[in-house]
C-alpha cells in the first residue's frame, strides 16, 4: 500500500493543474488540447482515446488491462460569482482544506483517480467529460453509443462508478431532473377595463403557479429510499409590456425533480393539464432519469445490485440525494452504477469553492486499493 501522504500529495498536485485550466460551463470554449493534453501526459500505459463531440464537449476514455469498473468523472464547472475572495483558478490549500473553482465540484475527485492511477499497475478504466454542468449530455450520449452493456464475461464493464460530492459515501438513488418551457398567449389592450380570465398572458401564467404549486404539495406523501415528494421550482417569468397594458405575452421556466417512483410523462401531462386555457407553448427541454432507472421494480433490482458492489468494494452506503447526477444515463442504459466521491455538495458552485483534504486522502486509497488489487 502506498503511503497516505504521498497518494494526497500527489492528489494536491494534480488539482492544482486542474484547477488551474479554465473549463467553466457556460460558456464551454473547451477543445481537445489544454487539460486534455495534460491528462494524457499522466496516463502513461493506458490506452487513450479523446472524442470531440461538438460545443466544447469532449471525453477522454483511458484504459489499461482489462478493468471491470469504469471511473467517470466531469472536468466542467459551473461559472465563477464576483464573491470568490482569490483568483478561482489557482489552489489554495489550508490545515484541512483545497481551495478552487471545482474543487469540490469535481475536478478533486479527478485529481485523486490521476494520483491511484499513477500509484499502481492495476487494471483500470477512466471517462473524463465536460458537459455535466449545461444538461447537454453529449459525452456520456457518445460513450454508451461506443460501449453498450453486454453481459458478464462478453467485454463491457460490469459497473460505473460515477464521481460526484457524496461526502466518501456511495449513493444509490437520487432524484431525477426535467426543464420545462411554457408560453402564454394573451391580448394586449388597456388595462383599465373587465378582464376575462384569458386575456393577460402574465395572469395566465400566475394562475398556472398557483395550481402547479398546489399540486406538487398534494405530491408530499410520495417516498423513496428516504426521500420525499416532488422537488418543483419556477425559476422565470417574463413578459407583459407596462403596468397600464394587458400582457400579450408571457414566457415561464420550470423544473422539478421527481423521485425514481414517479411517471415523467405523467408529471408532464398533469402540469400541462394545470393551465386553463391551454398554454401556448409547452415544451420539455431537459430531462435526466432518476437513479436507479426504470419502473419500480427494475429501480429496486438495480439499486440492490449497486449496493451489493458498494459493499464488496468496502465502500459506505449513504442516503439517497436530492441533486441529478449522470449516473442515472448510465443505469438507463442498463448499467449497476452508483455515485461516489469527496466533497459536499453544500460547497460545490459555492464561492470559494473546497474540498476536505480528509476526504479527498480517503478516496483516493479507496481508488487505489480497489485498482490495485486487480479488480478482483
Amino acid at each position: 500500500m502506498v503511503k497516505s501522504e504521498k497518494l494526497l500529495e500527489a492528489t494536491l498536485a494534480h488539482l492544482k493543474a486542474l484547477v488551474a485550466f479554465d473549463t467553466r460551463n457556460p460558456p464551454r470554449a473547451i477543445d481537445t488540447g489544454g487539460i486534455f493534453d495534460y491528462l494524457r501526459a499522466q496516463l502513461p500505459g493506458f490506452d487513450v482515446t479523446v472524442t470531440d463531440h461538438g460545443a466544447g464537449a469532449v471525453s477522454l476514455h483511458a484504459v489499461r488491462g482489462t478493468p471491470k469498473y469504469l471511473f467517470n468523472v466531469h472536468l466542467d464547472t459551473v461559472p465563477d460569482s464576483p464573491a470568490w475572495t482569490a483568483d478561482p483558478h489557482a489552489l489554495r490549500v489550508t490545515s484541512d482544506r483545497a481551495i478552487g473553482l471545482g474543487a469540490c465540484d469535481i475536478k478533486g475527485a479527478a485529481a485523486a483517480l490521476l494520483g491511484a492511477a499513477n500509484a499502481s499497475d492495476g487494471d483500470m478504466a477512466l471517462l473524463f467529460s465536460t458537459d455535466e454542468e449545461a444538461n447537454d449530455p453529449r459525452c456520456i450520449a457518445g460513450f454508451l453509443r461506443a460501449f453498450p452493456p453486454l453481459p458478464v464475461g462478453e467485454g463491457s464493464y460490469q459497473a460505473i462508478i460515477i464521481a460526484e460530492p457524496t461526502k466518501g459515501e456511495a449513493v444509490l438513488a437520487h432524484r431525477g431532473i426535467q426543464s420545462v418551457l411554457m408560453r402564454f398567449a394573451g391580448h394586449a389592450g388597456h388595462a383599465s377595463g373587465e378582464q376575462k380570465a384569458s386575456d393577460s398572458a402574465l395572469h395566465q401564467a400566475v394562475r398556472w403557479g398557483d395550481a402547479a404549486l398546489d399540486f406538487v404539495d398534494a405530491q408530499s406523501h410520495e417516498r423513496f429510499g428516504g426521500l420525499t415528494g416532488l422537488r418543483f421550482n419556477i425559476g422565470r417569468i417574463e413578459g407583459g409590456i407596462k403596468a397600464n397594458m394587458i400582457a400579450p405575452s408571457a414566457e415561464l421556466r420550470f423544473g422539478m425533480r421527481p423521485l425514481p417512483t414517479m411517471q415523467p410523462d405523467g408529471l408532464l401531462d398533469s402540469f400541462r393539464a394545470l393551465a386553463e386555457p391551454a398554454p401556448a407553448h409547452f415544451e420539455e427541454t431537459f430531462r435526466g432519469p432518476s437513479l436507479p432507472a426504470g419502473d419500480t421494480a427494475r429501480a429496486e433490482e438495480r439499486r440492490l445490485r449497486a449496493r451489493d458492489l458498494a459493499d464488496e468494494l468496502g465502500i459506505p452506503v449513504g442516503n439517497a440525494v436530492d441533486f441529478w447526477t449522470e449516473a442515472a444515463l448510465f443505469s438507463a442504459a442498463g448499467y449497476t452504477a452508483f455515485v461516489y466521491g469527496p466533497g459536499d455538495i453544500a460547497q460545490a458552485h459555492s464561492a470559494d469553492e473546497w474540498v476536505a483534504l480528509d476526504q479527498l486522502q480517503q478516496y483516493a486509497e479507496t481508488i487505489y486499493r480497489i485498482v490495485d488489487r486487480g479488480n478482483a
